[in-house]
């Protein structure tokens, strides 16, 4: 049986609550704006929200992230007798603390960023590379996908590809953008069509690092 996406998963819950956008969001403490994108699946919630989400549709916490097993709890019977969710016990959400590092501009590039320089740690969930950080946004050129204020978990470890968002460093400065990699050159695509691309050599390149988690400044 094929899982419904993630993106439909939060609107089918909203939907069975009959709740508008506008009325989960609330409750959620998100702006409408935010939810749109969870529900078209063009970004997905941390751990805080997705509980959050789960505990006002009154949706299994598993079944939002994963589609497996059943939408909704089974009732607990009458009397003092409490049945052990065995699937729950069962299966493991990891959490782990990251680096937050100084910002990476989504603008013009600026010095470069310090990974010697830890201002805070935050908590993340399943993440499989130990070398992972983060960042703090700043400037507009990637909105509105991403935005200033928010945060990105940035992988030196998992492969990039052509298309990806990554955290670059040419020149001893560093910039956040979409790429295209070709022989010679690495283009860096702005998401704001405010901004122009920008095309480097790869010989001035000192490493692509691939994002793979955005955190929104709520």
């Amino acid at each position: 049986m094929m899982k419904t996406p993630f993106g439909d998963r939060i609107r089918l819950a909203r939907e069975n609550k009959i709740f508008d956008q506008k009325k989960l969001a609330g409750k959620a403490g998100v702006v409408v704006r935010t939810l749109q994108r969870w529900e078209k699946g063009e970004q997905v919630p941390d751990g805080n929200y997705l509980l959050r989400l789960a505990r006002i549709t009154g949706v299994r916490p598993e079944w939002l992230l994963t589609g497996d097993g059943k939408m909704y709890p089974e009732p607990r019977p009458h009397g003092k007798v409490i049945p052990i969710d065995t699937e729950m016990l069962l299966r493991k959400v990891s959490l782990v603390k990251i680096p937050l590092l100084s910002s990476v501009p989504a603008g013009r590039t600026a010095v470069l960023f310090h990974p010697e320089y830890v201002e805070k740690y935050i908590t993340v969930d399943n993440l499989k590379d130990d070398n992972a950080f983060a960042l703090v946004v700043r400037g507009k050129s990637m909105a509105p996908r991403i935005e200033d204020g928010d945060i990105v978990v940035v992988s030196p470890r998992q492969e990039v590809r052509n298309g990806d968002i990554c955290v670059i460093r040419v020149n001893d400065e560093d910039v956040l953008k979409k790429i295209k990699i070709d022989e010679n050159y690495v283009h860096l695509i702005p998401l704001n069509t405010s901004f122009e691309p920008v095309t480097v050599r790869k010989r001035d390149v000192a490493f692509i690092w691939k994002v793979i988690r955005v955190i929104k400044n709520l």
